[in-house]
């Protein structure tokens, strides 16, 4: 199966499975279902996409907390300047092959991956065997092989990617605190600077910290300090060493501005140091017509307890 099959079966796979079900009764006296039958049973299996409704309240409120700020109102013409925060919801689903490769040549992790910008969940095949795959669907996460064979620890990395692709807009969320950093210039770009943290029980890791860097003449996202403290990482407290991400290239897919590319840097000295890593953001489209059942466990899926 090729990543359009793949994603393109996040759309059927439950479609078809309740048409056989809505059918079977009738199959005595009817002959089998034919086309129209099972697209509009296909139409009437719940997608990840949100209502409209859903996604103007939630977009006004975050624009109401973000403005009340002079940190919030940068970091808000920010996701105004990647397409806006109402066309990244309403796209639905994200789906792109993040390849991450650290220069050492150890460690690469690359996968295509379908991603619920709405709800957070998200589901990865390995385009070197189709038959890996791992996810989050909310509330646990699962995998189709071990952690040693993936790469990965999948409840870490289920969501990693999307949230530094999806800087910008993932910072408009409630339970993200933001606060003006100041200014910095590098490789010719004035940037202004916004330190993001989390309010106490906000995802996995609140821990975490950003230095978002906005480009003063764009306000687009070019680049973000960061450093993980993932408890499934770090148990006893604690976090890695500081890295800069810089964002480079642009491309747009359905009015929202994405990057291309990303460089990571050691951060030494107050200063991007020595390149350790490069990333790739590929094969990006919006997905909306994918159904919400697709972020579950399938069969015989290895369910992941703890971090």
């Amino acid at each position: 199966m090729d990543r359009s099959e793949w994603f393109g079966a996040s759309a059927k796979v439950a479609a078809y499975a309740a048409a056989s079900t809505l059918l079977w009764g009738c199959a005595a006296s009817q002959p089998a279902a034919n086309e129209v039958e099972v697209e509009a049973t296909a139409q009437a299996a719940p997608t990840a996409a949100p209502e409209a409704s859903w996604v103007s309240d939630r977009v006004g409120k975050s624009k109401a907390r973000m403005e009340a700020s002079e940190a919030g109102k940068l970091v808000w013409a920010s996701i105004e300047a990647h397409g806006g925060l109402q066309r990244w919801f309403s796209g639905g689903p994200l789906g792109f092959r993040f390849t991450y490769e650290p220069q050492d040549g150890k460690g690469v992790r690359d996968s295509y991956q379908i991603v619920d910008t709405w709800s957070s969940k998200a589901r990865h095949k390995l385009p070197s065997d189709e038959t890996k795959e791992f996810g989050w669907d909310g509330k646990r996460a699962w995998a189709t092989a071990p952690d040693e064979e993936l790469g990965i620890k999948p409840r870490f990395w289920s969501l990693t990617p999307y949230y530094f692709v999806g800087v910008p807009f993932v910072f408009g969320d409630e339970g993200v605190n933001l606060k003006v950093e100041g200014e910095e210039t590098f490789e010719g770009k004035v940037y202004d600077l916004v330190r993001v943290t989390f309010s106490e029980g906000t995802g996995d890791a609140p821990d975490d910290f950003y230095v978002l860097y906005l480009d003063r003449d764009t306000r687009r996202v070019g680049g973000v300090r960061y450093v993980v403290s993932y408890p499934g990482f770090f148990p006893e407290g604690g976090h890695s060493p500081e890295k800069f991400m810089k964002y480079d290239g642009a491309q747009e897919v359905d009015g929202v501005v994405l990057p291309e590319t990303f460089r990571t840097f050691k951060w030494t000295d107050d200063a991007p140091g020595e390149l350790v890593t490069k990333a790739s953001m590929t094969q990006v489209s919006f997905e909306p017509e994918t159904l919400a059942e697709w972020f579950e466990a399938p069969e015989g899926a290895r369910i992941i307890d703890g971090l």
